[in-house]
């Protein structure tokens, strides 16, 4: 019986019949014998016919709770396979378990005994092993067998297979997939009511409305239902192409075909078309259409293989196995189409690595895992065929449960300007406060008296003051609406487009191009461009992200030898072979002309020449000839060195196209295995008693004898064989199990090898020890019967197991160590460094463990020598787990670094230490450069680190600690989050966003990082080979991490300074133009009368002035791409929203107050009472209208020529076109259209008053921007010329300075650098024949067997599995 958790817990449940009724079984009796509960399997057939016969109906009553649990005795294996506890040995409860029993067996109980039945099932408490129970015998086999009639219709789901008619009663979602937003039907009022939900469309909307009252309004509808139309057309063409995306992206996934079977015969149809208790048919090297519970596959024992990139990224191959008595109906399509067994299982969820149900068929129950499912978004792999009942579809399976709810993403430069038009809707309803206040004075004190010449309207009354009272509420409206451009409508069509070029750019950009896949970078989403300018968190997974998932043999150590390091004869030292340092395109890659030449030197070296190896792989690389001499030399220890790696794996030997590969459970694996193969020992074979391998041509065959398997616990992993009647045991695991092990006088080669580790680890390399032992059959036999006793013990099974393979793992002898890389994406080290000097800090969340993070923390630069401190959180509780954080807290405020160790703190500490203007430093910032370091230099000593595992990550997430844990991470350089879920990803970039209230990103390639993508603000997919998924999910896709830099630091840092400066520009223009009606209320008596004409209020935006600043907000550049990627401080005004705040609004607002004064007084002070030489009168309101109105074009054309700091063919075209395009479209409408004030610009125009006043005007307004500028550029010296000069300098002076070859350092290794991603139990499906196609063949006698049966990693005498056995070796 197990034991029940000592805590208190109130578990409320309800059972109900398949009707929908309420049943009340009896409590099953904790102390019940297992006897009874053995009747169980064979009761739940006859049960299920009884309970059809009769059956207590009841009325449906809403449910109490979800939570049903039930505690009763463990059911032991009754038939085999057929009966298995589906909770595992961890659980502390019960399972639940129904069955079926006769109704009328139950005596008849009395009132009392009811109300504690009643009572006894709605609520028990649990303490230890106390509850609540009934009185009676509730504990019968009689009562159990009742209760195991129904199942919670809430909490669990059931499947028929081939049977659509029962599945649709339960309305489950079917495959087809929606991800797009509108129809045909529905685009346009769904689109409409979207953009209405904007503050600014609707308060055009509300002015629309206005403007057709003809008593308020001064101006035509059309000046407001030209622009509004315009936007909101222009919008939905937008939104209506993007719609389009989706759409045609869900057309391909749904329209994919599988096979199902329809009536026993196999139909090919669509996805979409594949509904729940489907049978399908998958083939080889096919995307699984849904969640699939495997019942028959191509491959013996019902195994199947299945890549899961799409998933979590990880390209290794993993194991599959279906139920042995449904793997009989192979693919024999009328079996298969009467296959109609029941499945009840657990709800949807984004567990990708959990599953629980069971099958009933025939008559027998059977425990169905995860092991035993084939999710949506896998692909099958070397399996021709297998079969599946669909169990999840659509939405409802994991791939897509894990896709999350797609937020709305928006900018932060999209929030302030909301906050921005609502203080623009103040001003403006101020504003026309003044006029409405000031026309009722006028109308009172001056109109009143001139009613002959302007009379009132008739609905005005004749008394003077609530005449003027009236006039002055009608003021008001107009005044919003002769004013309303002060709120421009423009600005978010306008937005959107400089938007939408913008992800253009980040599209056609051929240095974000891989040409190995021929991938681009993509811009998915045209609203984030300038978010990427103000990143201050990057969240990125590892495996596929940072690391290409590809393992590498780089070096070894044998018998104190180290193997694999390029010596350079001239100067004796050791060269480095990187693949970064052959990218010398990537300007963020800068070598002094010294290490430039050793560093080609080496990669000059031709790798060695393996094709006197038939066998030998051509994309296998090895420099150092001297480990191939030893080889080709039969060197005896460096054949013993190989011959462990070609002898003690769990690899799988597969021909494909007549070659050799290999199927291994983990790339580490694969890459120790494929050096031994291409330095001449193959690996050929294997069968469950047999390893073949080929030794310089020569075949060795081996009889396997055991498997000592892998796991975490123990490290390490031995095979036990015999060759020429010699046993022997391989062994090879981390470098501190692995030395315990060693035998006593093994002290001289221990000293060598060690210092061979350190150097390996300190290069972040992955290294496993290898070792021997020679052993005699005498106590081979000995332990191998008491190995037999411990694995088919059932008490403490795994302890006695552990202390048997501690008997025989021991005194071994040290052949040598093999450091393998896991191979970086190009250019991972050289872009988080920039980044980092960017002052973006860089979090790794990951799924893999403590030792493989830190390596590639240490390969990635994220971790070095030169930190003060670098702490681990691994505690198990929460008390551990806060004692840690506070412990490390201290430790920080000690070092007395405090917010200076992180990247930001540099900055943070100077609060505007770069101008907006010429990106200036403060002198702090110019000491270092008189001192002659580089910022680069600066930065990179003392700071912190920080690692935290999963389990530690859950207390430090908690509200309670989040709190310190926020405190101490925000203070290191670098965080690594290891043994991290999808969901605590997510909750990760959660906290961030709303303790720090900062712009995260983050970036991952597989489906585990579709949670952290959508939490983040941008979400950075990388399309490679581990899957689309993350993809999908993004609003960026990038091929390898390293074009992230770029993304970041040039296409970022551009969109927000374009952007920026097209808002400041905008609000400038906006305010000169519209603030000049104000200006002429003072002269017209506040009675709304409009300066410029009407129709040039309409297409001012549109027209005149759109498209130079269109140019700008695509085109302008301050410094090239070169150099934002030379000096990524340049990026660091986006944290701070240094270049557009509300301080720089309200400067440009101020400009434009400014612009609009000088330009309505100086053309009104010349033209009242003016006269032209010709005694003309040119005190005309439509001729100063036009002269206002060209003055206005001419300034602000002049004002943006000069805030361009790059100038194109585009820029020059749009300027200088939109000032002759002014007067072409003036000329078009007066003269052709015949606009009302025709002939006023071409009066002026004549005479010599309008150019001197234009040139006075223009002269005015300029010269105060160019003195500005003039004295902050050129009287203040531009530090980032500056910095250029002096880099030059030091660069010429450099040339002189001698520095290291060799580009990787050395480091002290917090960790041995032991990193093996190997899982557990795959060497149990070896010795049990399940992996094999075919048995072996008979030896003739070659071997001995022993005549006892073994355990399942051993050898049984037939090659067969016993199936009493089969049980893990742990």
């Amino acid at each position: 019986m197990k034991k029940v958790e000592d805590s208190l817990e109130l578990e409320v449940f309800e059972i109900k019949d398949s009707n929908g009724g309420i049943e009340m079984p009896e409590v099953p009796d904790l102390g019940e014998d297992d006897d009874d509960d053995d009747e169980m399997g064979g009761a739940c057939a006859r049960g299920r016919k009884r309970r059809k016969k009769k059956r207590r109906k009841c009325k449906r009553s809403p449910s109490v709770t979800a939570a049903v649990t039930l505690a009763e005795p463990e059911c032991d294996d009754v038939d085999g396979d057929h009966m298995q506890d589906p909770e595992g040995p961890g659980d502390g409860r019960g399972s639940r378990r129904t069955s079926e029993s006769t109704p009328g067996s139950r005596r008849p109980t009395s009132l009392r005994e009811s109300l504690f039945s009643v009572l006894g099932k709605l609520v028990v408490w649990r303490r230890g092993t106390a509850r609540y129970r009934n009185g009676c015998n509730g504990g019968s086999a009689q009562n159990m067998d009742y209760l195991r009639g129904f199942v919670s219709t809430d909490t669990d789901r059931r499947i028929r297979a081939n049977d659509r008619t029962y599945n649709s009663q339960f309305n489950y979602a079917n495959n087809y997939i929606k991800t797009s937003k509108y129809s045909v039907v529905t685009f346009l009022p769904l689109n409409l009511f979207e953009q209405f939900q904007r503050l600014a469309n609707f308060y055009f909307l509300c002015l629309l409305v206005l403007q057709v009252i003809p008593a308020i309004s001064s101006l035509t509808p059309i000046t407001t239902a030209v622009p509004l139309i315009g936007v909101l057309a222009l919008t939905a063409v937008k939104d209506a192409y993007d719609d389009f995306q989706r759409h045609m992206s869900d057309s391909q996934v749904n329209n994919r075909r599988s096979k199902a079977l329809r009536d026993g015969k196999l139909v090919e149809e669509k996805w979409s078309e594949v509904q729940v208790g489907d049978v399908i048919r998958m083939e080889n090297d096919q995307f699984v259409a849904a969640d699939v519970l495997l019942i028959s596959t191509s491959e013996p024992n019902g195994l199947c293989f299945i890549e899961t990139a799409e998933l979590d990224g990880e390209t290794n191959l993993k194991c599959r196995q279906c139920l042995v008595e449904t793997a009989e109906m192979s693919q024999d399509d009328s079996l298969l189409g009467a296959f109609n067994g029941e499945i009840v299982c657990e709800m949807p969820n984004n567990l990708l690595n959990k599953f629980e149900g069971t099958l009933d068929w025939k008559g027998k129950r059977f425990s169905l895992d995860n092991d035993k499912v084939v999710l949506r978004g896998c692909i099958l792999r070397n399996t021709q065929w297998c079969y599946g009942v669909v169990i999840f579809a659509g939405k409802d399976t994991k791939l897509m449960q894990n896709s999350g709810k797609t937020k709305f993403k928006r900018t932060s430069i999209d929030r302030l300007l909301n906050f921005i038009i609502i203080g623009i809707v103040f001003f403006l309803l101020s504003m026309c406060l003044f006029c409405m206040i000031a026309c009722g004075i006028w109308e009172t004190i001056t109109g009143v008296n001139f009613q002959e010449y302007l009379p009132w309207d008739s609905l005005v009354p004749t008394e003077p003051l609530s005449g003027a009272t009236i006039i002055a509420l009608l003021v008001f409206f107009s005044y919003a609406i002769v004013l309303n451009t002060v709120v421009p409508i423009s600005l978010y069509v306008s937005v959107e487009v400089i938007r939408f070029a913008q992800s253009f750019l980040i599209n056609w950009d051929e240095k974000m191009h891989y040409e190995k896949t021929n991938t681009s970078a993509k811009a998915r989403t045209t609203t984030l461009n300038e978010e990427l300018g103000q990143i201050e968190y990057i969240f990125s997974d590892k495996t596929g992200t940072l690391t290409q998932n590809i393992m590498t043999f780089n070096k070894c150590s044998i018998a104190g030898k180290c193997y694999g390091d390029l010596i350079d004869e001239a100067t004796n030292e050791v060269l480095e072979i990187t693949e970064d340092l052959t990218d010398l395109t990537m300007p963020s890659v800068r070598l002094t002309p010294l290490l430039s030449f050793y560093s080609i030197r080496s990669l000059n070296t031709p790798p060695l020449d393996f094709s006197w190896n038939e066998n030998f792989e051509p994309e296998f690389r090895f420099y150092d000839s001297s480990l191939l001499a030893a080889v080709q030399g039969n060197n005896h220890d460096v054949h013993s060195f190989f011959r462990v790696l070609a002898l003690c794996h769990t690899v799988m030997p597969g021909e494909k196209n007549g070659k050799l590969e290999y199927q291994a459970q983990s790339p580490d694996e694969a890459a120790l295995v494929s050096a031994a193969r291409n330095f001449g020992f193959v690996f050929k074979e294997r069968s469950p008693n047999s390893i073949t391998i080929q030794v310089m041509g020569k075949r060795e065959v081996y009889e396997l004898l055991c498997i000592l398997d892998f796991n975490n616990v123990r490290k390490r992993m031995s095979v036990i064989l015999r060759r020429n009647g010699r046993l022997r045991l391989y062994c090879k695991g981390a470098d501190n199990v692995v030395y315990e092990r060693l035998r006593a006088d093994s002290c001289e080669i221990k000293v060598k090898t060690q210092e061979h580790l350190n150097k390996f680890a300190g290069e972040g390399l992955r290294t496993l020890c290898l070792a021997v032992r020679d052993l005699d059959d005498v106590f081979f036999n000995d332990w191998k019967h008491r190995h037999q006793e411990a694995a088919l013990s059932l008490d403490s099974r795994d302890d006695k197991l552990d202390a048997i393979y501690e008997e025989i793992e021991r005194d071994m002898t040290l052949i040598g160590v093999t450091a393998i890389e896991d191979k970086l994406q190009d250019g991972v080290p050289q872009t988080i460094a920039n980044l980092a000097l960017a002052g973006i800090k860089i979090w790794v969340l990951t799924g893999d463990k403590q030792e493989t993070a830190i390596n590639i923390g240490y390969s990635c630069q994220l971790i070095t020598d030169e930190m003060a401190d670098i702490f681990i959180v691994d505690g198990h509780t929460y008390d551990d787990v806060e004692t840690q954080l506070s412990k490390f807290r201290e430790s920080v405020r000690s070092a007395g670094l405090g917010h200076g160790g992180a990247p930001t703190g540099a900055a943070a500490s100077a609060p505007t230490s770069v101008s907006i203007v010429t990106f200036r430093w403060d002198q702090h910032s110019e000491s270092e450069y008189q001192r002659g370091l580089t910022v680069e230099e600066s930065d990179t000593s003392g700071g912190f680190s920080i690692v935290i595992n999963g389990h530690s990550l859950v207390h430090a997430l908690h509200p309670q600690m989040e709190k310190l844990f926020l405190e101490v991470s925000s203070q290191c350089k670098s965080v690594i989050c290891c043994r991290v879920t999808p969901l605590q990803k997510a909750m990760v970039v959660e906290l961030i966003k709303k303790s720090k209230k900062a712009v995260t990103l983050a970036i991952g390639d597989g489906a585990n990082d579709v949670s952290m993508i959508k939490a983040a603000h941008i979400g950075v997919g990388v399309s490679g080979q581990e899957g689309m998924q993350a993809v999908l999910a993004s609003d960026y896709s990038i091929a390898q991490f390293r074009f992230l830099e770029r993304l970041l630091l040039v296409h970022g840092r551009w969109s927000y300074y374009r952007m920026c400066k097209f808002l400041r520009y905008f609000f400038y223009k906006n305010f000169a133009f519209t603030l000049c009606h104000f200006w002429f209320a003072f002269f017209c008596g506040f009675s709304a009368q409009t300066v410029f004409d009407p129709m040039f209020i309409s297409v001012y935006n549109l027209f005149y002035t759109s498209l130079p600043v269109l140019a700008l907000g695509i085109f302008d550049q301050d410094v090239s791409d070169r150099y934002s990627l030379c000096y990524p401080k340049l990026y660091t005004p986006g944290h701070c929203n240094l270049l557009f705040n509300k301080r720089e609004f309200l400067r440009s607002a101020l400009h434009g107050f400014f612009t609009s004064c000088v330009l309505f007084l100086i053309p009104y002070g010349t033209y009242k009472d003016g006269l032209s030489p010709a005694g003309h009168v040119l005190s005309d309101h439509m001729l100063l209208g036009s002269v206002v109105a060209t003055i206005l074009v001419i300034v602000v054309t002049a004002q943006i020529a000069l805030d361009t700091s790059y100038w194109t063919l585009f820029n020059h075209i749009m300027i200088w076109g939109s000032l002759i395009w002014y007067f072409v479209l003036q000329y078009f409408y007066n003269y052709v259209i015949g606009g009302r004030y025709v002939g006023s610009l071409s009066k002026a125009m004549t005479e010599a008053t309008f150019w001197f006043t234009t040139v006075i005007t223009v002269i005015i307004l300029m010269i105060p921007v160019l003195a500005w500028r003039f004295y902050f550029v050129d009287v203040f010296f531009d530090r980032v010329r500056l910095k250029q000069r002096l880099a030059q300098l030091r660069s010429r002076q450099s040339q002189d300075v001698l520095r290291t070859p060799s580009a990787r350092r050395t480091r002290r290794s917090i960790r041995s650098g032991y990193a093996f991603a190997h899982q557990e139990g795959f060497g149990r499906l070896i010795t049990s024949g399940k992996l094999m196609r075919k048995l072996p063949r008979p030896n003739g006698g070659d071997f001995f067997f022993p005549s006892f049966n073994s355990h399942a990693s051993g050898p049984s005498n037939s090659g067969h599995m016993t199936t009493t056995l089969d049980i893990g070796m742990n």
